[in-house]
């Protein structure tokens, strides 16, 4: 369940994010970042200089831009893309949802294109954390309804699973699942706002909704203590049960941003990333709408090493041409406090260019295809400076 957050609901985007950076920016004691001369501004090596004090990523489910910038369920976010900064031309790195998260911190699928978590039990691969730990970046990564084994598949279980493990790639890499040190960096989303007005907080935020806050649904029944469930599929655009969705998501986002920028760790040099993992599932009725050659999937679009999947491939479908297999055009949106406001970048991105910006703003070497600018992965600085560095 939801903790109230100390903001009045009906303040817009701009004093919302705006007043935190005023009352934070002062509290400089309680920083770890440029203000204090802290890792967060600094690699282990004491010679870079980090754009960012912090990085916040919110990662949403399986909408399009199109079902959520401008839509009537999803008001906050909408306001927040329009206040704040865009990226148009975002894509999913592919579909369904376990590879995107996968590619997101260690900057490949590793050849996977489907949601068995349970085969995924040895994967020794350099991620994410092993670099933010190689350049003393504290990190945190926080699962709303987080089971007490957090190698759980699903919780409360597989009837109404309200956490999915799927959604959680940083448990899927062997040094990180094998490690009780790193292990212990994976929270509850409960502690969020415990965890940033501590007086260290993470530098490096990763925010994971459950099924019913992150626009996924497929929870059917109640669960006790979480009034979010239940949250049924939705079985077009904006019926009844995606719209309720919608509202679910955005009344988290709304939330999880409301913590964030009202604790001491945010500064005017932060930035929060709302992205889904991917497009619509649109089914494989053709006429139902639905797409039978991507998987049901809205559509296949990508950009920037999106792997390439042959034609007929079964993890696919049967009727599936070859080519690009990209996850569709998803809203990615952006606070950051040093950015002109109201702005929209053309720029294709997807999830190995957010990789890319996470890697360059702490010094870091790239990952998979992160920083692979021959074939169109940049990072990000446009949207989160207004500029490129």
């Amino acid at each position: 369940m939801l903790k109230t957050v100390r903001f009045t609901a009906a303040i817009g985007a701009a004093a919302l994010v705006g007043a935190a950076v005023t009352t934070t920016a002062t509290a400089s004691a309680h920083d770890d970042g440029s203000h204090r001369g802290g890792t967060a501004a600094h690699s282990d090596h004491g010679r870079h200089r980090s754009p960012l004090d912090r990085i916040f990523v919110i990662m949403l489910e399986n909408h399009s831009k199109s079902s959520v910038i401008g839509d009537p369920n999803a008001p906050f976010m909408t306001k927040l893309a329009d206040h704040y900064q865009m990226a148009s031309m975002y894509y999913g790195v592919t579909h369904p949802s376990m590879p995107n998260y996968m590619a997101s911190i260690a900057g490949d699928n590793f050849g996977i294109q489907d949601d068995n978590d349970q085969n995924v039990v040895n994967l020794d691969r350099l991620n994410l954390v092993d670099q933010l730990e190689r350049h003393h970046v504290r990190w945190g990564a926080y699962m709303d309804s987080l089971p007490a084994n957090k190698l759980d598949r699903f919780w409360p279980d597989s009837t109404n699973p309200l956490y999915a493990k799927k959604h959680n790639a940083f448990v899927l890499f062997d040094d990180v699942k094998n490690s009780p040190s790193r292990m212990s960096h994976v929270r509850d989303y409960s502690r969020l706002g415990h965890d940033l007005n501590a007086p260290k907080p993470p530098s490096f935020v990763w925010i994971s909704p459950n099924q019913c806050h992150d626009m996924h649904g497929g929870v059917y029944g109640a669960v006790p203590g979480h009034p979010e469930a239940p949250c049924p599929y939705g079985s077009t655009k904006d019926d009844a049960n995606d719209s309720s969705l919608k509202q679910k998501a955005d009344a988290f986002v709304k939330h999880a941003v409301g913590t964030i920028v009202s604790s001491k760790a945010w500064t005017k040099r932060s930035a929060i990333v709302i992205v889904t993992d991917e497009n619509d599932y649109t089914g494989t009725d053709d006429s139902a709408g639905g797409n039978a050659a991507t998987g049901g999937w809205e559509s296949a679009d990508g950009c920037c090493d999106s792997p390439y999947v042959g034609a007929g491939d079964p993890r696919v479908s049967a009727s599936w041409p070859g080519g690009t297999y990209g996850g569709g055009l998803i809203p990615a949106i952006v606070v950051s406090p040093q950015a002109p406001r109201h702005l929209v970048v053309n720029q294709k991105y997807n999830h190995y260019s957010l990789l890319t910006t996470i890697e360059d703003n702490w010094g870091m070497a790239h990952l998979g295809h992160a920083g692979d600018w021959i074939n169109g992965v940049h990072a990000m600085w446009p949207v989160f400076l207004g500029s490129r560095r």
